[in-house]
């Protein structure tokens, strides 16, 4: 108290506010809509404890970490203002006659010889994150392990040298292509044995020097993790660390250690999967290189990884107990908790962003093209403490200038593309800090709307990816069908009050979009006469869409299909197949189809290459 026995207050804010904000916790922040949302102070205190914030003491992020890049802060860009296209697609949800039941590396060597052969310029994929080798029913891709390694189950087992037919089941094989939902524990269930065999059979190689020395403690770390996971699962435990006995959580404790000793030969199998799994990765980018493609493979990196994955597995720069989301919005009015473990911004402060570096310089080296999910996570994430929902959730900020400079300098090291996915609420100026550094703005047709309907694509700007919607949005299909609004409403994500206005807004929408395609002369006057969208309206959406002036335009995958279903619903889980859903043709089928030559046709006219 002050003399005058008032608190203390400076700009405003009181002491647990001050504190907050010195240690990058906002105590108010700006929702969609232009909302201003006051942080409780107990949601206040849970952070600063879980920072580790000493009382009385400052943090180091304070107003000096505005929001701004510093000069000369600049990712690489082919030069010129070539507009390129490509493929966006769930790699595990490609069917083939001899992948088992499971996209792989090796479908992508093929998807790259076919997409590069109708004049695509890059392959844009999932994450192909590390998940839980031991639990493969957590399937979500932007739910990690681990954001440094990859899945082995994308790993093609019949190309591996040592295999031979008899090693697995005709009949499982026949089962697992045959579904329609990627059955990840019989993928598992079949692969795993089988890859376990042929390092068997080659003597128990480790991965290579260049693998152990890229990897070093953290491929070390996470090999540990995935034996112990699954002994653990054997034992009737959880696949994650924070499920395990008290004496088997500590990475560095004498539980662990006794255990990796032991079992040093299941080690050295687990990084060697993560070795082969690279090799046939960069097998499916040298492919895109003979197919013509300028950029090649575009990966996604997810925005946290899984708490109880092996990332966060004794990692001090891990805030524990905290979850990163979204606050309430249009289409999640109860807000979003994705589960994911944040990065103290406390430690990337101090430490001028040398982790996030790590994970940056790693990334591109595998990539043409890199798209940094959530890219507003580069500033600030939404984080929600323990035992709270999103609605008591805030932001918190980290170090913008180090965070983009780490960016990039890996960006122009490995001449990779940056894309950010500036969706949900963005805050004020952090798209025109994007554009100074050349990180491209995704843009996305079902999003780009005003008071007068959508936005012309000649608007989009330059320096961005244009697409018609995403992973998380609907098919072309699914949202003129307004089955995203039927769905939302069934899973109890918006009112039924809310559901019967965007279905009315959904009506405008449509007319409003074949509107524009009449003024174009890509569409007659009149709604079609059926449901769902003929194959000649979804080839002319995609077609005035590619004249915009962005650097990149991606059409999905599904939408070359003609797919319906949606691959995910942001905020459900077991409610939905999220992220389990495959094509309904086969990789050798989608060439002949005519909505997919029609489509590519073009495209390719629109956007030739060189």
């Amino acid at each position: 108290m002050t003399d005058q026995g008032k608190p203390a207050r400076e700009n405003g804010l009181d002491d647990l506010e001050q504190r907050a904000q010195s240690h990058g916790i906002q105590p108010e922040y700006e929702g969609m809509g232009g909302t201003t949302h006051k942080a409780p102070p107990e949601t206040l205190q849970a952070l600063l404890d879980a920072f580790g914030a000493r009382e009385g003491e400052p943090g180091p992020l304070t107003e000096q970490h505005r929001l701004e890049a510093r000069p000369g802060t600049r990712c690489y860009l082919p030069e010129g203002h070539g507009r390129s296209w490509g493929v966006a697609l769930q790699l595990y949800q490609v069917r083939s006659a001899r992948n088992w039941g499971i996209g792989d590396f090796a479908d992508l060597k093929e998807l790259a010889a076919l997409l590069g052969g109708v004049g695509a310029d890059f392959i844009g994929l999932n994450p192909l994150h590390a998940l839980f080798l031991s639990n493969p029913r957590h399937c979500s891709p932007f739910s990690p392990s681990n954001r440094r390694f990859l899945n082995p189950l994308y790993v093609a087992v019949d190309l591996l040298p040592g295999f031979h037919p008899d090693m697995a089941d005709a009949a499982d094989l026949a089962r697992l292509r045959d579904g329609d939902l990627v059955d990840y524990a019989g993928v598992a269930a079949l692969k795993l044995p089988v890859l376990h065999r042929i390092w068997q059979e080659a003597g128990g190689p480790d991965a290579s020097d260049a693998v152990l020395a890229e990897g070093a403690a953290d491929l070390r770390r996470h090999a540990l993790f995935e034996a112990v996971s699954a002994h653990m699962v054997a034992q009737g435990h959880g696949a994650g660390w924070t499920a395990w006995p008290t004496d088997w959580q500590d990475v560095e404790g004498e539980q662990v250690a006794a255990f990796a000793e032991r079992h040093a030969e299941e080690l050295k199998f687990h990084r060697w999967l993560q070795d082969i799994a690279q090799r046939q990765l960069a097998e499916a980018r040298a492919a895109c290189d003979r197919a013509g493609m300028s950029i090649g493979l575009y990966l996604d990196f997810a925005v946290g990884e899984a708490a109880d994955g092996s990332g966060a597995w004794g990692n001090p720069l891990v805030v524990p107990g905290i979850r990163i989301g979204a606050p309430p919005d249009y289409f999640n009015e109860t807000g979003q908790d994705w589960g994911l473990a944040p990065l103290s911004p406390v430690a990337m402060a101090a430490r001028q962003a040398a982790p996030f570096a790590a994970l940056m310089e790693q990334a591109t080296q595998q990539a043409g093209a890199l798209r940094i999910d959530h890219a507003m996570g580069l500033w600030q994430l939404f984080l929600i403490p323990q035992d709270a929902g999103p609605a008591q959730g805030t932001y918190a900020r980290y170090p913008i200038a180090d965070m983009l400079a780490a960016l990039a300098q890996a960006s122009r090291q490995n001449r990779t593309i940056v894309i950010g996915e500036d969706l949900g609420n963005v805050p004020p100026g952090f798209r025109e800090v994007m554009d100074e550094v050349g990180i491209l703005s995704y843009r996305i047709l079902l999003f780009e709307r005003d008071d007068d309907g959508f936005i012309p694509p000649a608007d989009y700007p330059q320096n961005a990816l244009a697409c018609l919607s995403t992973h998380d949005l609907p098919t072309f299909q699914g949202w003129w069908r307004g089955d995203d609004i039927t769905l939302r409403h069934d899973h109890d994500l918006i009112s039924e009050e809310a559901a019967t206005e965007q279905a009315e807004a959904r009506r405008t929408e449509r007319a409003q979009l074949l509107s524009d395609l009449a003024a174009q002369g890509r569409w007659p006057d009149g709604m079609p006469g059926t449901d769902s969208a003929p194959d000649d309206l979804v080839a002319a959406v995609h077609a005035m869409l590619a004249t915009a002036p962005s650097r990149l335009f991606a059409v999905r995958l599904e939408d070359l299909a003609g797919e319906v279903s949606p691959v995910n619903i942001p905020s459900t889980t077991d409610e939905y197949p999220n992220w389990q859903r495959k094509l309904g043709v086969t990789l050798e089928q989608l060439p002949d189809l005519p909505l997919f030559r029609q489509i590519a046709g073009d495209l390719r006219s629109a956007r030739p290459r060189g």
